[in-house]
Formats: structure tokens, sequence, C-alpha cells
């Protein structure tokens, strides 16, 4: 898939579902908002996203030359991300809810430090984001345009909505934490998510 206008929108659009689908990250930013408020969500939320921006680093160095070297691997990785995306989007619309349980909230880091690598060290080891890096990004990728150039757009198309989506997670489970606690929010959040995953899935593989 070249790096065209429609092809930034598609990412941008699975970026925004990935992000909105509640997950590890989601459940973290959730969980500080309700026990420390948005402030300290919002530190969550930029370790999260220090750990997407060294995803994108890591990924400029050889993205590329590996989808020129095997068309075939290009292919491979175009339907497993497809899948992927598939998988996700139904399983949250299937699956059952996971709430924050007040009874978790007092075991969390306190400090400012330990909260932001907290964060950051769950999305370097989070197996959603390393398959979104793996099987997602590199079919948005054109190999004959330089890399680095494509990475910087893709990065802000991904890290920008995911900002503003988990600063808004945080924001609400300050003011309604209540809310933020009960299967039935869970199961309205999940089944939003998972239909637009699952429609950004069907998308990627018809393209």
């Amino acid at each position: 898939m070249a790096m065209t206008m429609e092809s930034w929108l598609l990412f941008t659009a699975t970026e925004a579902a990935l992000s909105l689908t509640p997950g590890p990250a989601v459940m973290m930013v959730v969980a500080y908002g309700i026990a420390r408020g948005w402030r300290t969500s919002l530190l969550v939320t930029l370790g999260i996203l220090t750990g997407n921006a060294i995803y994108f680093a890591i990924s400029a160095t050889g993205i590329g030359s590996l989808i020129l070297a095997s068309p075939k691997l290009f292919i491979a990785i175009k339907y497993l991300g497809a899948a992927y995306l598939i998988y996700l989007g139904l399983s949250a619309i299937l699956g059952k809810p996971s709430p924050i349980t007040i009874s978790k909230l007092d075991k969390l880091p306190q400090s400012r430090y330990r909260i932001f690598v907290s964060a950051l060290m769950l999305q370097l080891t989070n197996p959603k984001s390393l398959l979104m890096f793996v099987a997602i990004l590199p079919q948005f990728i054109d190999p004959h345009v330089p890399i680095g150039l494509q990475m910087i757009i893709l990065a802000a198309c991904s890290i920008i909505p995911e900002f503003f989506i988990l600063l808004g997670y945080g924001m609400l489970a300050s003011k309604a934490s209540h809310w933020a606690t009960q299967p039935r929010y869970s199961v309205i959040t999940e089944r939003i998510a998972g239909s637009l995953v699952l429609a950004a899935g069907v998308l990627v593989a018809a393209v």
C-alpha cells in the first residue's frame, strides 16, 4: 500500500480504533484517573506514548528493506494485520468486560517517576502494541520513499489521536469513577470500540 492520503487516513482511523479498545494501556489510564485524578493519568498517557515513539524509531530502521526483500512477506503481513484487527474487534464485541476494581487501586505506584516508568514498560511489553508494529504498520509503508519521513507522519497520525483518546479516558474516569468500575461501562465501551476495530480490519484486508 503506497503512502497516499487514503492510506494515512486509514492508518489514523485504525490507530484511533485500537486506542479506544480497552486494553492494558487504557486500563492503567482509567485506574489512575479514578485513584489520583486526570492529571496523574496524563503522566501515564505520556509514558505510554513514549513507548510508542520508541517502537516507531525502531521500526524506522528495518521495515522498508524487509518489505522490499520479500513481496510475499508483505502480503502475509497485510493479512496477518487484518486478521489481528478482526480478532481484536470480535473479542471486544463478544468477550466479557474487564472493569477496574477499587480494591486494586491502592496498589498503584505513587511517585511520578515510577508512574511514568511503569506506563512506559507496560507499553513496551504490551503484545497488542508489538503486534501493531509488526503486523499492521509495515503495510502502510512505501519502501521506495524515504522511510524516516513516513515514520514521522505515521507517528504523528498515531500519537496525536491516542493522546486525546487516553486523555479523554483519564478525565472521564476522574469525573465518573463509579461508572468506570461498573461492568455496564466496560460492555458499552468494548462493544463500540470493537465494532470500530472490526471495521478497520475489514478495510485493511480489502485495500
